[in-house]
């Protein structure tokens, strides 16, 4: 009883965001007045909402972009090399996800500030590529520990040099869990918060906006349609990640041939 009671406690504010959002009233409470989709079209015409979904879509498309690239570089790094120094170099780029956002935060604000850079949007990228990194090194790190490595070292006895291994027999097999880090890195940068937060100056990413309208009690309707929209694609992008890394990780065992008889002559 007491998990049912823990989903119920973890999942219910969600489900009243998407309920109230169609009610025909500004105030969230019950009963519920009626249903209507105006909260939904006042979206449409909001200029200053364009411009954070806007800034919130070139941020998590350049930062999953970064994060990716750097978590596949530092997974095969970690299984391939084996060494200290990419244990080490893989431990450092998990460890944020155990720092506080508030810290992290104040510190990229500062990292910022003494290279010139000033809270902008191109702070935001980079803060939310450090944001993202332990998912994509967790990500490309178990993919890569999964794969054969029998497959490289048949590519490489034929005479395929490390480079060519890597480009045409390795990176195909992770492409699904390099899809599945991206979509994730993604999601993780255009949800956050916190980080953002430092490093915003003047423009602000969807989650900011929302913090900002909740100022406003007329405009909380909107922030629940709003809210309803995010937390659906979210829920898209997440499920579809898991999806392809799943299949990914099912396509790994190669076809398997009955070998021809040799003819008698």
């Amino acid at each position: 009883m007491y998990v049912i009671a823990y989903v119920l406690f973890l999942y219910l504010p969600i489900a009243i965001i998407p309920l109230f959002s169609f009610n025909n009233s500004i105030q969230a409470a019950f009963p519920l007045s009626g249903f209507t989709l105006e909260w939904y079209g006042s979206l449409v015409g909001n200029e200053n909402l364009h411009r954070a979904f806007e800034t919130s879509l070139i941020v998590g498309l350049s930062a999953a972009f970064l994060a990716t690239a750097i978590g596949v570089t530092v997974g095969y790094m970690e299984v391939t090399g084996g060494t200290r120094v990419s244990q080490v170099i893989s431990g450092l780029c998990r460890l944020p996800i155990l720092i506080p956002g508030v810290i992290v935060g104040i510190a990229l604000l500062i990292l910022v500030n003494l290279a010139g850079l000033g809270p902008s949007r191109t702070a935001i990228i980079l803060g939310h590529t450090l944001v993202a990194l332990p998912t994509a090194v967790v990500i490309m790190r178990g993919r890569f520990s999964s794969l054969p490595r029998s497959f490289s070292e048949v590519a490489m006895d034929l005479g395929a040099h490390e480079w060519t291994t890597f480009r045409r027999i390795v990176l195909p097999l992770a492409a699904p869990a390099i899809a599945s880090s991206f979509m994730l890195s993604f999601l993780t940068s255009f949800d956050e918060f916190i980080v953002a937060f430092f490093l915003s100056g003047t423009e602000p990413t969807l989650p900011l906006f929302v913090w900002g309208q909740l100022r406003f009690p007329k405009a909380l309707p909107s922030v629940m349609a709003l809210g309803t929209l995010i937390l659906l694609a979210s829920i898209v992008i997440a499920t579809a990640a898991e999806i392809i890394r799943r299949r990914g990780a099912s396509h790994d065992e190669l076809p398997v041939t009955t070998p021809r008889p040799l003819p008698i002559s």
